[in-house]
């Protein structure tokens, strides 16, 4: 039986790790849509058209070890943007979505454009500058040479193209439950994600 959880929200607000989690937790099946496109992107920069790139993408380009640098995210971010690509990978999102077993999906579009049938809507977000901290911390981590300011600039930008783009902008479904991840910890936050999907299986 399919049951699908939509779970949407800007950068680093969280949305993954909910993601992660509730799927572990009722042993579902997990897609971060955010890689696709950031593979996508990754692929645009050694010169790749970003259609072509998003109708070529393999299996093996979610695997790649850099999808997670700056560089890369603004990459995904301006691919995102274009119809086409977002065109590209709608069909692959949909079928995992519906597939036997159940499947938690986050990204920006999922309950708005991808997923509007979902059984449970989760949008997740966070304040900006908790956001910024969060991902200037994680970047700092894994070595990379960051600036905080550089950091929330970079997430505001993203914020701003991801939300004034035409097609599939970021934003919550209507029925949407929000999730504002500022003052929980992650504990917190999963149990909370884990309670709403609890509530929409009975």
């Amino acid at each position: 039986m399919a049951f699908t959880v939509a779970i949407d929200g800007p950068a680093a607000a969280g949305k993954g790790t909910v993601s992660r989690a509730v799927a572990a937790h009722f042993g579902l099946a997990h897609l971060d849509t955010g890689l696709l496109y950031r593979a996508t992107g990754r692929r645009t920069l050694d010169g790749t058209d970003p259609v072509e790139a998003a109708k070529s993408l393999r299996a093996e380009d979610l695997e790649a070890d850099d999808l997670r640098t700056p560089e890369v995210a603004q990459a995904a971010s301006r691919v995102a943007a274009i119809p086409d690509v977002r065109g590209a990978l709608v069909d692959f999102q949909r079928a995992f979505a519906r597939r036997a077993g159940g499947a938690v999906l986050d990204g920006r579009d999922i309950g708005t454009v991808i997923c509007p049938e979902a059984e449970v809507k989760l949008f997740v977000t966070a304040t900006d500058d908790v956001r910024a901290i969060r991902r200037f911390r994680e970047l700092a981590a894994n070595g990379h040479d960051v600036d905080y300011d550089a950091v929330l600039s970079d997430l505001r930008g993203r914020d701003a193209r991801d939300s004034a783009r035409a097609d599939a902008p970021l934003r919550p479904a209507e029925d949407a439950v929000v999730l504002d991840t500022s003052e929980m910890d992650i504990e917190e936050a999963v149990k909370t994600a884990i309670a709403v999907v609890d509530s929409k299986r009975s």
